[in-house]
C-alpha cells in the first residue's frame, strides 16, 4: 500500500509563499500522475498542480504562474512552491498519486494552508 506523506502548510499573509512536500513510500520515477490537489471549506476538491508521465505538468488556472511543481525522483518526493498566496488558496491541500493509468488514486492525509491578513 502506497503511502504519502505531506509537509509544509501553515498560515500566511497575503503574498507570501510556503513550500509543500509530499513523500511517497514508492518509486516515483514511473509514476503515471503525481501531484496535488486542494480542497476549500464547502468546495469540491479540485486540482491544483500535476506531473504526467515524470515531465508533463498542468496547472490550474487559478495558480499557474504562482505555483511550481516539480520532483525530485531519487527521493520519490514532490514539491509544490507556492508564491503570491491569496486567501482564495486557503484549503486543505492533498498530495495525490496514480502510478498506471489503471490504478487506483492514492491521497495523502492532507495538509491546512490558511492564507490570511
Amino acid at each position: 500500500q502506497v503511502q504519502l506523506v505531506e509537509s509544509g502548510g501553515g498560515s500566511v499573509q497575503p503574498g507570501g509563499s510556503l513550500r509543500l512536500s509530499c513523500a511517497a513510500s514508492n518509486n516515483i520515477f514511473r509514476t503515471y500522475i503525481m501531484g496535488w490537489y486542494r480542497q476549500a471549506p464547502g468546495k469540491q476538491r479540485e486540482m491544483v498542480a500535476v506531473i504526467i508521465s515524470g515531465y508533463s505538468t498542468k496547472y490550474s488556472d487559478d495558480v499557474e504562474g504562482r505555483f511550481t511543481i516539480s520532483r525530485d525522483s531519487a527521493k520519490n518526493t514532490v514539491f509544490l512552491p507556492m508564491n503570491d498566496l491569496k486567501p482564495e488558496d486557503t484549503a486543505v491541500y492533498y498530495c495525490h498519486q496514480k502510478s498506471s493509468r489503471g490504478a487506483s488514486p492514492v491521497w495523502g492525509q492532507g495538509t491546512q494552508v490558511t492564507v490570511s491578513s
